[in-house]
Order: C-alpha cells, then structure tokens, then sequence
C-alpha cells in the first residue's frame, strides 16, 4: 500500500518521527510549555480539563473531576482551574532532559530501578522473568528502530506486537504487553513522560491454553510404571496432591508431620534467570498466599516418605562426607542427597512418558489431572481450589473443561433399571436386512460416541461465553450423555428450566 505521491507508509512513518524530533529539538531550548484548560459540567458536576502541546509535538489532554456541584459553584470551579494550569506546568517544566534516551535504554533503566527498590522488594523469579524479556527481544526491537522513549507511540507499540506475534504465542506477547506497560507507569510516575501511550495499544489476546489430563485408569498404571525411577516422587506428589514443579522439589522433612497427618506447602525451589545465568532459588514464600496450604498425607503416601526417609538415612550412613546434608532437609534428592532440579521434572517426565506407552504430557499436566480427577470423584469446585491453591475461583473452574467423563459413562450403566421399563422396548430397532459390514459398525460406533468426546469442547465454549461455572456444573450433574439431543439445545433447556 502507498500513498498518492509514492511515499511508504514506512516513509511516511519515518517523516513523522523526524518531524518530531526537530520540534522537541526547538521546544528544548525553550521548555516552558503553555497549558490551556477550561471548566465543563459533566452529570451535575464540575470537571476541569486541561490541554497542552508537549515536546513531541503531540497534544495531550488531563480530565480532572473537582467534586464540586454545578450550583453555586463555579468561581471555586475556576480557581481550581487556575492553579492545576500553574502545576501541570510546573510538573512539565521539571520533566528530566530525555530528548536523547532511546526507549531501549529506559527500559533497561527500569530493569534497574525495580530491582533496587527497597520500599517494593520484587521476587528474583519475577525480575528474571522481566529481565529476559526485555533483554532477549523488546531492547533488541526498538534500539534496531532507534525510537526514543518521548517519542514512542501506540503505533509503534502495536507494530512490536504484530512482529512478535509471527513468531511467538499470544500468552508470550501479553508478557510482554504487561512488561512496557509496567515500565511505561513508571516513567509517567518519576515525570520521565507526561502520560503513557498504553492506553491506546491494542492488547493482544491470549489464545487459551488446554493442558491434557490422565483418566483414572491412566492415573494408575502411571503410578505403577513409574515406581522406583527417580522421577517417582514428583508424579505422585504432582498427580496426586496436584503440587506445582517449585512446590513438589521445595517440600521438606519439616513440612511434613507424621503424627497428625499432614503436609504443609510451603516452601518453593525455582529456576530463573538472572543477569544470564540459571539460578536456584529456595523460597520460604509460596506462589500466592492461597498457595499456603496443608493438606491430609494419606496412608499410602504416608508408607512411601517413611521409606524415603529410611533410604536417605542409609544413604547419608553410606557415603559419608560425599552425601550432602547442606540439602538433606528436602525429600526430593538423589543418592547423595542432592535436591532435585526444577528443570529435571520438566525436560524428563515428557520423555518418560512417551518411553512407557503414555501420550506425551507436560509436567504441569499432572496438575490438571488432579483437578480433574478430584471432580470427577464429586468433590466440590470451591474444595478443589483449596487443594490446589489457587488464589481465584475463576481459575480453578477454568481447569474443569478437562473433565474425566468415564465416570458418567459409568454412572449411566449402573441405572439399568432402565431397561426395564416399557421406554426401552419401544427404542428397540429391527436389525437391517442386509449384513453390516466391520467398517460400517465401526463407523457407527465412532458416531455414538463423538458426543462425549466434543464434551470439553463444548463445556470451553460455556466458559468463553462467560457461563458460571456453579450452572455448568449443574448441568452436568444431569445431563444424558447417551441422549440424541445436541449439547447446546439440552444446555439451553436446561437453564431455561431454572431460570422460569
């Protein structure tokens, strides 16, 4: 696409930024910026809005509300008026010399000041999270542009997103999304900008992760495979208690007591990194204050730590001044009492999973087989947020999409009683003439069941439409899963039903 004189949008773009820079380059030998403003009525009530050219050359607009009543008010109105003018211009007089800080460079300079403020301390987890993005691709980005951080704008900002988006997922870019937008309030709060460009990006939207989930079944013969192998705690702590990868590897002896019965999360072990090397980080913090938990140690998980115990006592007897007590407080460690790496559950489990016949499944997904498993066993949705930890409601019922629907197959079984009745005599259909071939009954068999099979996509669909995820649940609870009628037709009934 071009313009009618053969100029690029690109050209165009870059005439635009000059054009910019040769007005901040004249308004700073001159850095009084006039400031206009005018009082309007807004629903009875006086609002104050101020108006000014920055150094960009771009106008900006403040909409400030006084609380003041339209009636018998407006000279007050107006005197406010008056010293916002003075102030804004004060603050704008004061704004640092940054008409050569690129926007790269700042936001390195952000990196900086988060990670040396002491009145908000920030996790080494997060920051190295930060810090990666910023370093490995948004730095990178816009120091190639040479876009300097008065003159960024919502366009370049999209432009960012856009390009990334080719390359990486959704859930990625919105990282990154929160990341400018972080730094963008800070540079707005210290005065480094007069207002952020954020509020006109377009946020880019987050394609919904679904994670996979063993069945019941499953669940079983996994245990049983994975006895004795090193990965054998984490999938039992993982699929079992539903444990996050920080939490199975941070659990201690002091977490557990034998005498009540109970386990206590409460201590992480992560990966991050930090200034370019990995680093682990023991946290007496967990992920959120929900995460904080106890939970009841069962007997069969009971009798194995007593064995870890004892194993890892005859191993410390074993080899001496070579085992390591310095980490000998975890349950999680090697033969020679080193703790378990984060990073050993999540690239090895994959691996062992496509070894013993299992489909291939991330360490996570063991998380959401807890969940599902946890509900298709009939415990509640608000029991099965406290077992998990999660500090929002929403989140764990965003989970149950992955349902096991063997149970229901099951539960329709048992109600023979059923077959009894005149209704399955009148549903009883002459067998056809002519002999149904193997393909044909295997096709017929594929169609009776592709109604459960569409049911997680079906029940994802509610939650996109914003359905509650109590009313899912009680349409669940009774809806024929070997019925002709449609998902959607039976879902509408029924809240039909409940809502007359």
């Amino acid at each position: 696409m071009r313009y009618n004189d053969g100029m690029s949008i690109v050209g165009e773009s870059i005439c635009r930024r000059n054009e910019r820079r040769t007005i901040m380059a004249e308004a700073s030998t001159n850095k009084k910026i006039i400031v206009s403003g005018h009082v309007e009525e807004r629903r009875g009530i006086f609002r104050i809005i101020l108006s000014w050219v920055d150094a960009g050359g771009n106008r900006q607009r403040k909409s400030i509300p006084t609380g003041l009543a339209v009636k018998g008010n407006r000279k007050r109105a107006e005197d406010m008026l008056y010293d916002m003018k003075k102030e804004q211009e004060a603050l704008l007089a004061n704004m640092p010399r940054l008409d050569n800080l690129l926007f790269a460079d700042f936001m390195e300079k952000w990196l900086t000041a988060i990670r040396n403020d002491a009145r908000k301390p920030i996790k080494l987890t997060t920051f190295g999270g930060y810090q990666v993005n910023v370093q490995r691709t948004i730095a990178p980005y816009f120091r190639k542009k040479g876009i300097l951080l008065v003159e960024l704008t919502a366009d370049d900002i999209n432009e960012f997103y856009d390009e990334q988006l080719e390359r990486v997922t959704g859930m990625t870019v919105t990282k990154y999304h929160a990341n400018i937008g972080k730094a963008l309030k800070y540079a707005v709060k210290e005065n480094y900008i007069p207002h952020s460009p954020m509020d006109r990006v377009n946020r880019p939207s987050a394609k919904r992760f679904v994670g996979k989930f063993l069945k019941q079944s499953e669940a079983v013969k996994l245990f049983e495979a994975v006895r004795g192998h090193k990965l054998e705690l984490g999938v039992i702590f993982g699929a079992f208690y539903g444990l996050r990868r920080s939490e199975v590897v941070g659990l201690r002896w002091e977490s557990i007591n034998f005498e009540a019965n109970t386990i206590t999360i409460e201590h992480t072990v992560t990966e991050a990194m930090i200034d370019g090397k990995r680093e682990i980080i023991a946290d007496n913090t967990t992920k959120t204050k929900s995460s904080y938990r106890t939970l009841p140690l069962v007997p069969a998980i009971r009798t194995k730590l007593l064995a870890v115990q004892a194993e890892q006592e005859h191993n410390r007897k074993l080899c001496g001044k070579s085992y390591n007590n310095a980490e000998s407080c975890y349950i999680y460690t090697d033969a020679l009492g080193n703790r378990i790496k984060p990073n050993y559950l999540t690239s090895t489990f994959p691996e062992f999973m496509m070894k013993n016949g299992f489909n291939r499944l991330r360490f996570h997904d063991l998380r959401h087989s807890c969940a599902s498993l946890l509900l298709a066993n009939g415990v509640p949705l608000k029991e099965i947020q406290e077992w998990l930890g999660h500090s929002d409601f929403a989140i764990t019922a965003n989970i149950y999409a992955h349902l096991e629907f063997d149970s229901k197959l099951k539960s329709a079984k048992k109600m023979s009683w059923i077959d009894d009745t005149s209704l399955a005599q009148t549903q009883e259909i002459e067998p056809p003439a002519t002999t149904t071939t193997p393909s044909d009954a295997d096709k017929v068999n594929k169609a009776n069941s592709m109604p459960v099979q569409a049911l997680p996509e079906f029940i994802n669909s509610l939650f996109a439409d914003g359905i509650s995820p109590e009313l899912i649940q009680a349409w669940l609870k009774q809806v024929n899963l070997s019925g002709k009628q449609s998902f959607a037709d039976n879902f509408n009934e029924f809240r039909d039903k409940i809502t007359v």
